[in-house]
């Protein structure tokens, strides 16, 4: 066997992990250029510019000129809160944080400067940012509630729903309903749905037991205000829908060679362990005969074989031992001092062995001789 220098394992090793690296570093980087380049719609596009110029006065909310005389800057000068200096502190971070579109940002951020300097100057304390720019100014959005490039107001949704095209010049103005409402203001309960709480101002709609077919749906909660039952249900006076258990009541349910597991409204065909021909349940206890190779011990069917396998292993692991022995005692003519070496290693080595299989019985059925390690140790002693 070759074996190369310690230095060349090391060498492609580091190769190895700068590639790997590299690589993952290059993914990212294509990912995030996606991400960066991607285009927004009009009013998200110009809310992320707010939300990023927002930030930027909460950063500098704090700031003063940097001059000596700050006092006097400020009454000769223009207030720090709208200062010059303060709105190019704010545009040299802008849109720095934001992952997604950012570079559509940027463009907005610079096409649009006057505007975002006449606000910071004029109507920062008179108009919100988001108003005053994406719905008065660019007519990009709508004002929240309101839809559609005449910015028309949205159908009442009793929140349950969202309004298609709200606080954009997009949509039409109707209620998309969560799950389990409809109607046109999301003020019902859709199929397989029933009205758990209602009064003036709120519905709550919860959804009926799995017992129950949704086309008939349910008067309530539970199995017994199903309106009928669902496939794999079965009614009860006392009960209402009941899980029928196919795994007893249907003869023959699975294929041969196969166990059933009853589920709800349904069961499941699972495989017998592959000691079984026929079985109540998985594994080779479960056994309603053992299959061709496999014989009934101590409840479980196990390969016949096995126990044969076990005593060839074991004749070989006694005469690999005795080999050992054999061996060290040919050294012992040759030298005593190297016989002494050779024979604690091999005494050592079949201890250790030993020891293993006993503590760990699922291993003593293949036990491996390293017969490697234990060159390597009677290298070293030597």
């Amino acid at each position: 066997m070759l074996i190369l220098p310690i230095s060349v394992f090391q060498i492609a090793s580091v190769c190895l992990l700068a590639l790997i690296v590299t690589s993952a570093d290059y993914s990212l980087d294509i990912k995030e250029r996606k991400e960066k380049a991607t285009k927004l719609p009009p009013c998200k596009a110009c809310t992320a510019l707010v939300d990023s110029f927002k930030l930027g006065l909460e950063k500098t909310s704090r700031g003063k000129h940097a001059g000596g005389d700050a006092a006097w800057e400020e009454e000769k000068l223009r207030s720090y809160k709208t200062s010059e200096v303060r709105f190019v502190e704010i545009q040299e971070n802008l849109c720095q944080e934001k992952k997604r579109g950012q570079d559509q940002c940027h463009t907005m951020a610079n096409d649009y400067e006057p505007l975002l300097e006449e606000w910071f100057t004029q109507k920062q304390t008179e108009a919100d940012l988001q108003d005053w720019l994406c719905v008065q100014k660019l007519q990009f959005c709508c004002p929240p509630g309101h839809y559609g490039s005449e910015c028309k107001p949205c159908n009442e949704c009793e929140g349950n729903g969202k309004c298609k095209g709200d606080g954009t010049r997009k949509g039409n103005g109707q209620c998309a309903c969560d799950a389990g409402y409809s109607g046109t203001n999301c003020n019902e309960c859709s199929k397989g749905y029933y009205e758990a709480f209602r009064d003036s101002k709120k519905l709550l709609c919860s959804e009926c037991h799995n017992a129950c077919t949704k086309e008939e749906g349910c008067t309530g909660a539970g199995p017994k205000a199903c309106s009928k039952c669902n496939e794999g249900w079965r009614w009860l006076e006392t009960h209402g829908c009941q899980d029928v258990n196919e795994c007893i009541d249907v003869p023959r349910v699975c294929r041969p060679n196969q166990f059933c597991v009853n589920n709800d409204g349904s069961y499941t065909c699972l495989e017998c362990d592959r000691s079984c021909d026929g079985c109540d349940g998985d594994g080779p206890d479960m056994c309603k005969q053992c299959a061709n190779g496999y014989t009934l011990k101590e409840g479980k069917c196990q390969d016949e074989s096995s126990e044969q396998r076990d005593k060839y292993v074991n004749i070989t692991r006694f005469l690999t031992y005795f080999g050992l022995c054999v061996a060290t005692c040919v050294i012992f003519q040759s030298s005593t001092h190297i016989a002494y070496i050779v024979g604690a290693a091999v005494a050592i080595y079949i201890a250790a062995s030993e020891y293993w299989l006993t503590s760990n019985p699922q291993a003593a059925n293949k036990p491996q001789l390293d017969t490697k390690q234990l060159e390597e140790m009677i290298m070293k002693s030597l």
